[in-house]
């Protein structure tokens, strides 16, 4: 390695960390690609629920970069909420998946477009803004539309496989993948709520991947942060040894990036000679 970087990993299951091996092994790939050492840091978010920010200013030292994967349930959702805007008012790079994406859209719809009872249906069935809700239709790969609704069988209600993806220019998603569509990989129940997307992106948050029909917004971004994505599927599932995959090395590579501007020696002021 011609370099080392430190990235934290915020989640539910670390206990066993088998539950991310897909994600851990994708880092790691973007690692070798970039020939960089990525020092992972496993941190419980149930232990952030209520963690004060000069606790999370301790935690987070030295951190340049910070994913959140995906996982199902309330507990520790907060802790990572916590985490999400730690990382996005400090313009340390972000990385969501699934419900890293979730607790994304949740933290901007508190923080920044102030709806304090902001939450997904799937922790709280009656948020008073219910950001994130059950997908009830969407187009499927074969171009059929699916529905679904609550009292359908819990795995028949997830949106599964492989789907295609549309990217919009200028976005890191698109700068990442240097292609207009991709295709991902899905697992998941919930979904972005379109109700929400037009507030949210008139103030800041922009949709830069959404599903072939814009239906299903699939990748949000941040105006004005350096590095800060979250899609709704696992990029995980299909980085390899080799080749790793575009979006971990945009990952790993703003992790550089961070690293290398925080421990940039300070200049010194010039002063002019005495004449």
């Amino acid at each position: 390695p011609e370099r080392e970087v430190h990235v934290a990993m915020v989640g539910k299951y670390m206990d066993l960390l088998d539950a991310y091996k897909s994600l851990i092994e994708a880092i790691k790939h973007a690692g070798i690609y970039t020939k960089t050492r990525v020092n992972m840091m496993y941190i419980d978010s149930e232990t952030l629920d209520n963690a004060a920010e000069s606790g999370l200013d301790e935690l987070f030292d030295g951190i340049d970069a910070i994913v959140v994967p995906g996982g199902f349930g309330e507990r520790g959702i907060e802790g990572m909420v916590a985490t999400v805007q730690y990382a996005r008012e400090r313009n340390i790079p972000y990385l969501g998946i699934c419900l890293g994406l979730h607790v994304a859209v949740i933290e901007y719809s508190r923080n920044v477009l102030n709806l304090e009872g902001a939450h997904s249906t799937e922790f709280e069935k009656q948020c008073k803004d219910p950001v994130i809700a059950l997908i009830t239709e969407w187009t499927n790969a074969q171009g059929s539309v699916e529905v679904r609704n609550e009292s359908s069988e819990k795995g028949g209600t997830m949106r599964l496989g492989g789907q295609k993806c549309r990217l919009e220019e200028d976005s890191i998603a698109r700068n990442c993948y240097q292609k207009e569509v991709i295709v991902e990989r899905h697992r998941h129940r919930f979904e972005v709520n379109n109700n929400y997307v037009e507030k949210l992106e008139q103030n800041g948050m922009r949709f830069t991947g959404k599903s072939m029909d814009n239906s299903l917004m699939e990748v949000l971004e941040i105006t004005g942060h350096p590095w800060f994505l979250a899609c709704q599927f696992h990029p995980e599932f299909t980085s390899t040894p080799r080749d790793g995959h575009p979006l971990f090395t945009g990952f790993i590579t703003a992790a550089i990036n961070q690293h290398d501007q925080v421990n940039a020696p300070a200049q010194m002021p010039t002063t002019a000679a005495n004449s």
